[in-house]
């Protein structure tokens, strides 16, 4: 493909034919699947609603001034209201004052601009290339190089030179992506920079550099706590010989921003700004439980397709978030991120860790493209 064109062709993408739910993503022909807002709702569940806004506008202050001394004051009511779902008209506001983001912001006059306008990243033609399998059927992203699709190349072509080490990896536009839904370019970009640097909760960046070691660890954690937690599904996993490399590689890769009902997305993502990675955890294993007695009798063949076919009570956010949270996996999280790089040397367990590394690391070099690949088939 000519450099040139593939950079300056404005031709506009299909005008959507179809309605667009309250997301913006243009829906499935005869679609039977909910978009998280019940239709005609009451006068009674508007004013709770109003009501509800009304208290998280108080907690959060003008513009976020508030926040901080809030959250210091009342730390149990902010997590609670957060597990509840952040209200949609303030959510990119509230993440980035949970996130850290808004610091980074105020701390880093004129960078972006400097990383979009003046610098040059060895990423460019590769950005490009994907940036139309990022939510493919989301209105804003829906033109070639229009300006959803610009914003979006901006961001990840930034932070490809703001952190050449990283550079980019297909994944990272998911998350690019649906930061933008919810703010700026900017705001977007530190944002990125702070779930990947770690302004807040554990760096991130791990999960995208050469050979994602990241995703190994979290796949080998994520392993033991199934084992952990219900014995009977991890048995039939060993019986059948399926690894999480096979299904859980893009829920840590995109934060389930990929393939998954996006009024859960959001849910999911309001949590784990909040709370840490430990909710993507919380949220696999709460996917697995509820769908526990079925995954048992499944063989090898059926499995895969179940887990890219969740019921649709499986992803009610009211329904699968209150079965997260029952795991409570932060210390033995800490204990197995420290015997999967500390364990004895020659111990049984350091050898199971060892083959199961070199298991996933068969795959990891290509979970990027297995993630990112089929977007014309996704379900947003």
């Amino acid at each position: 493909m000519d450099k040139k064109k593939a950079i300056d062709d404005t031709e506009p993408g299909p005008a959507p034919s179809r309605g667009v739910d309250r997301f913006g993503f243009i829906k499935p022909e005869q679609s039977g699947s909910p978009d998280g807002l019940p239709k005609g709702r009451s006068i009674h569940e508007r004013e709770r609603e109003e009501r509800r806004i009304r208290k998280w506008r108080k907690m959060i202050g003008v513009g976020g001034s508030d926040w901080k001394h809030y959250v210091r004051r009342n730390p149990h009511v902010v997590k609670r209201r957060i597990r509840k779902g952040i209200p949609d008209c303030l959510r990119g506001l509230v993440w980035q004052l949970i996130s850290g983001s808004r610091d980074l912001l105020l701390m880093n006059p004129g960078v972006y601009e400097t990383l979009v306008i003046y610098e040059t990243s060895a990423s460019e033609l590769e950005i490009i290339r994907d940036i139309s399998r990022t939510f493919p059927s989301h209105i804003f992203f829906q033109q070639r190089h229009g300006p959803g699709q610009r914003s979006l190349y901006n961001i990840l072509k930034a932070y490809s030179v703001y952190d050449r080490d990283v550079g980019y990896v297909q994944g990272m536009g998911f998350l690019a992506g649906l930061l933008l839904l919810y703010m700026s370019e900017e705001d977007a970009f530190w944002l990125l920079v702070a779930l990947l640097k770690g302004a807040v909760h554990a760096p991130m960046e791990g999960l995208y550099q050469a050979g994602l070691p990241l995703v190994q660890q979290y796949l080998s954690q994520f392993e033991k706590l199934v084992i952990e937690h219900m014995p009977k599904l991890g048995q039939h996993f060993i019986e059948e010989m399926i690894n999480p490399s096979m299904y859980a590689s893009q829920w840590f890769i995109t934060v389930f921003s990929y393939s998954f009902p996006f009024h859960l997305t959001l849910r999911v993502w309001d949590v784990f700004l909040y709370e840490g990675i430990k909710v993507v955890f919380q949220v696999g294993l709460a996917l697995l439980r509820f769908c526990h007695d079925d995954l048992v009798k499944l063989p090898f063949e059926k499995f895969l397709h179940a887990l890219r076919n969740f019921p649709e009570e499986a992803t009610d956010p009211d329904v699968l978030l209150p079965i997260a949270f029952t795991f409570k996996v932060s210390s033995r999280l800490e204990e197995l991120q420290k015997e999967y790089h500390k364990g004895p040397e020659g111990s049984s367990e350091t050898s199971s860790i060892k083959r199961h590394q070199a298991l996933i690391s068969k795959t990891m070099s290509r979970v990027g493209s297995r993630v990112i690949s089929n977007l014309t088939a996704d379900k947003k």
